[in-house]
């Protein structure tokens, strides 16, 4: 197997805070004063005088007013972040046509060519700088890496990694870097809580156990592209475009069109099996001239992600460039004739789980007429929907709710990855609800029991059970106990009971002991 090519040498450009740098600058947050953003009722960047009071990312509001008194309070406006970016973005590509943007803050664009032009990488970083500055941003870092991963984290130090460095400079970077909570949290309860260390497992391995996401996170800290190189070629003919007669001169003209576009040209990759993680979105005016930008997505864009991120920039070239406030050089002298979306990278789709009646509306209608029907015959508790929730057992991680009730009668809550004491996975593939009774002995042919303190008389040998193949038989394998002391706080609720996993040949089953008797709950595949 041929090893992987190096990836581009790619220059990053991170403007701190920006949705606190684009509040101030459109008037909605004083300067100097403590200031935060606020996303879905938390905080999504903080100022550096709120910072100083312990004011980050995260917080609620309320904790956020409580540390800093006086604090301003602002609202995400995300078109409007995007809309104060676009001058830094054209003050960028007046150095260089192939700047793509990740989201309003952050660009990147490769620098074999600039970087020959302006002397070097220390040179072109100085000329991004300097032209950053001119458009009135007076903290904004620059950094160059081997990849576009690597160049965003460079961009937040400020650093120039030399070619072929970029592994070593990543190592000592937190996995939470990567983006994925989830998996930064997986990583971590293993011990691995660096990309070196990350970086380092065989990605085999790697990909057996976190998959695709897994294994494009893994190169990622290896140095690499996220996506091996040259594996997909965008198709020609997918590409959308539409005139719009008359000219567009407002956004939600243009929008209404982009929207079109969007579904049209992800609609044509799913059915060649592809995605799109980077977008151009090209406009003429009646006047002749061309606009181009290239949008980057972490993921695979959605139809509702590549919407907005079209949104955002004809946001912006129409609002700005058409604008009393534009530079004279960016100004446009008409309104939009045609709108373009080219997708610029494309990989296989992994796929998108589809609708328990295959996503199709109609069916669905049709499948709810049917259950109210059953309903009025049998009752409505006859037909009823499983909802996920938290517990320790199989038959409690389930609530059934009969059809067509709410089935969140209040705000939902995330649901626990685990609950302390819960029977580890697999999860069962049947649960006996009620579970039969069983008998779980030892090689004596005595019941198992288990005292308060979770300790097994005896290793299980035998499994009897009237609901099992044969009515059970000795054991194979066996895992647990795993003890619960179940509603200790209500003493009619009150109950002591252990779970034990056993194996016996092909049949695998969930086995509780409580007061004494043994039930099967539940039967694995």
């Amino acid at each position: 197997m041929a090893p992987d090519p190096i990836p581009t040498r790619t220059l990053g450009l991170w403007c701190p805070d920006w949705p606190v740098v684009a509040a101030r600058r459109r008037g909605d947050a004083p300067g100097g004063e403590p200031v935060a953003v606020l996303e879905r009722g938390r905080v999504l960047a903080a100022s550096r005088e709120a910072r100083d009071e312990e004011v980050g990312a995260g917080l609620r509001r309320r904790e956020a007013e409580a540390r800093c008194p006086g604090i301003t309070i602002v609202e995400l406006d995300a078109a409007a972040d995007a809309r104060a970016f676009e001058p830094v973005a054209r003050a960028v590509e007046r150095l260089t046509p192939r700047l793509v943007i990740d989201r309003p803050g952050v660009l990147a664009f490769p620098t074999r060519g600039p970087s020959r032009y302006f002397g070097g990488d220390a040179g072109l970083v100085a000329h991004v700088l300097e032209a950053v500055l001119a458009e009135g941003i007076d903290d904004a870092r620059a950094g160059i890496a081997d990849g576009g991963f690597a160049a965003r984290l460079a961009a937040r130090r400020a650093r120039i990694v030399p070619p072929g460095e970029t592994p070593a400079f990543l190592a000592g970077w937190p996995v939470g870097a990567l983006g994925d909570e989830t998996l930064a949290g997986v990583l971590g309860r293993l011990g691995l809580r660096t990309l070196g260390a990350f970086a380092a497992l065989p990605a085999p391995a790697v990909l057996a156990r976190f998959g695709p996401e897994g294994i494009g996170a893994h190169r990622l800290a290896r140095g690499e592209e996220e996506h091996p190189p040259a594996l997909t070629v965008p198709p020609p003919d997918l590409v959308e475009a539409c005139e719009l007669d008359p000219p567009a001169e407002r956004v939600d003209e243009a929008a209404f069109a982009a929207k079109g576009l969007a579904d049209r040209l992800l609609g044509s990759l799913a059915e060649r099996g592809l995605a799109c993680t980077q977008v151009v979105v090209e406009a003429e005016t009646e006047h002749g001239e061309h606009l181009a930008r290239a949008w980057r997505h972490e993921g695979a864009l959605t139809p509702a992600a590549l919407t907005e991120r079209v949104r955002w920039q004809l946001d912006g070239w129409i609002t700005g460039g058409l604008g009393e406030r534009a530079a004279a050089g960016d100004r446009l002298t008409g309104g939009l004739t045609l709108l373009r979306l080219t997708p610029d990278q494309v990989i296989p789709a992994r796929g998108r789980q589809l609708g328990f009646w295959g996503g199709d509306a109609a069916a669905v209608d049709r499948a709810a007429h049917v259950f109210a029907r059953v309903q009025g015959l049998l009752g409505p508790e006859h037909v009823v929907t499983p909802v996920a929730q938290g517990g320790r057992t199989p038959v409690e991680r389930v609530r059934w709710v009969p059809w067509g009730e709410p089935r969140e009668p209040g705000p939902r809550r995330p649901l626990q990855p685990a609950w302390p004491g819960a029977v580890p996975g697999p999860s069962p593939a049947r649960v006996l609800e009620p579970p039969p009774p069983a008998e779980l002995l030892d090689s004596r042919g005595q019941p198992v029991t288990v005292s308060s303190r979770g300790e097994a008389s005896a290793p299980p040998a035998v499994l009897r059970c009237d609901a099992l193949p044969r009515r059970g038989g000795e054991i194979t394998a066996w895992a647990g106990p795993w003890a619960q002391d179940v509603r200790w706080w209500d003493r009619r609720g009150w109950a002591r009971r252990v779970h034990w996993q056993i194996v016996m040949g092909e049949v695998a089953c969930l086995v509780r002991v409580e007061r004494g008797q043994a039930t099967l709950d539940a039967l694995y595949d």
